[in-house]
Order: C-alpha cells, then sequence, then structure tokens
C-alpha cells in the first residue's frame, strides 16, 4: 500500500524581542503568539506536516505540544535552521529526528536568505500561518508569496507584532478577514480557514 504524502503547512512565528525593534514588541500579545502557535500544531500535525525555520521561541512550543499529545510523529514536522545561527540553536532541535541545516554564508541576511529558499522550493506547501513575529515575518512572507502565489495565507493579526503589519500592509484586500484581526477562539478559526479549505 502506497503511502499518502503529507501536504505541507508552512508557520513564520517567533516571539518579539524588546532590545531588536520595539516596533514589534509594542503591539505583540505574547499570550496570543504562544496560544496561536499551540493550537496551530495541534490542528496540524495529526495529519499534515508542519514546516518552520526554527525560531528559538517556536520550537520548543512545538516539542511541548507533541509531547503533551502524546505525539512520535516525526514524519510530520519538518525544522530548517542555518548554520549563520548554530551558537544559538535551542536544545529542542536534539528532539527532531528531521532538521535541516543550511549554509553559512558568513553573512546573516544572505544566509537567511538561502535557508528560506530552501525550506520553499524543497517542500510545495499549501498554505503559509504568519504569527507574532519581527522583520522576519515580513521577509519570510513576502518570499512566500513569491513561490506560492495561489496558497492559503493566514497572517493572524490578533497576535500583533510583524503578522499584524503584514496583515494590515501586505495582504491583499480580498483575502482580509476580521477574524484574523480579533477571533482569539484559534482552535475554530484555523479549522475554518485553514483545515476546511486544504
Amino acid at each position: 500500500m502506497v503511502k499518502e504524502q503529507l501536504k505541507n503547512i508552512f508557520l513564520s512565528a517567533s516571539i518579539p524581542l524588546r532590545e531588536r525593534d520595539p516596533k514589534y514588541y509594542d503591539s505583540a500579545d505574547i499570550v496570543a503568539i504562544r496560544d496561536a502557535v499551540i493550537t496551530l500544531t495541534t490542528v496540524v500535525l495529526p495529519k499534515y506536516r508542519l514546516i518552520w525555520g526554527g525560531h528559538p521561541s517556536i520550537t520548543p512550543i512545538i516539542y511541548y505540544v507533541m509531547q503533551r499529545l502524546g505525539l512520535s510523529i516525526q514524519e510530520h514536522v519538518l525544522l530548517y535552521q542555518s548554520e549563520f545561527f548554530k551558537k544559538h540553536f535551542p536544545k529542542d532541535n536534539n528532539k527532531f529526528q528531521n532538521v535541516i541545516l543550511t549554509e553559512n554564508t558568513l553573512e546573516k541576511d544572505s544566509s537567511l536568505l538561502l535557508m528560506r529558499k530552501r525550506m520553499f522550493s524543497e517542500n510545495p506547501v499549501v498554505a503559509g500561518v504568519f504569527i507574532g513575529g519581527m522583520e522576519g515575518i515580513e521577509d519570510e512572507y513576502k518570499l512566500f508569496r513569491d513561490f506560492y502565489p495561489e496558497a492559503i495565507v493566514l497572517p493572524i493579526a490578533s497576535t500583533g507584532a510583524a503578522s499584524q503589519v503584514v496583515y494590515g500592509e501586505y495582504l491583499p484586500d480580498e483575502f482580509k478577514n476580521k477574524r484574523l484581526e480579533n477571533d482569539y477562539a484559534y482552535m475554530s478559526l484555523f479549522q475554518d480557514l485553514l483545515i476546511d479549505k486544504i
């Protein structure tokens, strides 16, 4: 029997740091960011593959959900990391079997761009979800749309930070939905706007 190929869902998320950029930190709802990541992971992992760029504030949350649900479905997660950040890898990286390390170009922006291009070109995705975050969320949204103009995109504006910027400044009006702005019932939101549409 041939195993059915899992559909890929891309997650771009981070918890903003006050010292990095007040523009993102000041609007961030950290509780909402964590809730949204936990809920998305809970909804996605049983049937789909979640792909993300290994931000140290997010990887431990995803592992926590896997542990809480008792899921040992390593084929349902795919974590990309740039060797540029090797000194800052979270310990939770070691708990994932599917980690892809991309080349350190010795420069931050080009290292990140290389990682993101590999992440998108190597894994056809059906949707991208954007939660909280800083400038990397904006960069990933733009690149994601270049690679997948037809994919579902959900910038969760209620989490604030860069996702709120993406929703307000980049998302075409026809894709805007008030639920992305003020619906904190993330389980039903992801079920209705993501799972039911893929």
